[in-house]
């Protein structure tokens, strides 16, 4: 069996940091993702629900922002709850393992302020450990080493 889904738009708010009480980090939020459309049909969009746990939901509550394009990588949840209502609902949400950032730099000025504080950082890989990747840049300052520097790496 397999349950992945990969999606990238724009987001439609800024995502909002909150802990479980047993003091886990999560953030939902939403992306608006544009469909295929053929020539001379109006353009659709479709509002799919993420939702982000421990290191990628500190990630994206960090750096990203209302209106910037996010990249997701995960796989589909469904669950039932009880609205205020007492009406038996069913949420559809993508829970994310991987987010990255897609748009340009300049549109990614989150990223850029966040780079002066703390290790370049444009992607978050959910797992054990965890993992940033980092995005290409015009110039490598403020990395440890060069791409010729194979000193020191495990393989």
């Amino acid at each position: 069996m397999l349950n992945c889904a990969v999606i990238m738009g724009r987001l439609t708010a800024d995502p909002e940091l909150r802990t479980t009480q047993s003091g886990l980090s999560v953030t939902s939020f939403t992306v608006a993702v544009d469909r295929a459309y053929k020539s001379g049909d109006e353009r659709q969009t479709d509002f799919i629900n993420v939702v982000a746990w421990r290191g990628t939901a500190d990630f994206v509550s960090r750096f990203f922002k209302k209106g910037q394009m996010i990249a997701v990588q995960g796989s589909i949840q469904t669950r039932n709850y009880e609205d205020k209502n007492g009406n038996r609902r069913t949420a559809v949400e993508i829970v994310a393992d991987n987010v990255s950032f897609c748009g340009s730099k300049n549109e990614n000025s989150g990223y850029a302020a966040a780079r002066q504080e703390a290790a370049p950082a444009v992607s978050y890989q959910s797992g054990d450990a965890g993992s940033f990747s980092v995005l290409p840049d015009d110039n490598s300052q403020g990395f440890p080493f060069s791409a010729d520097d194979d000193e020191g790496l495990p393989f």
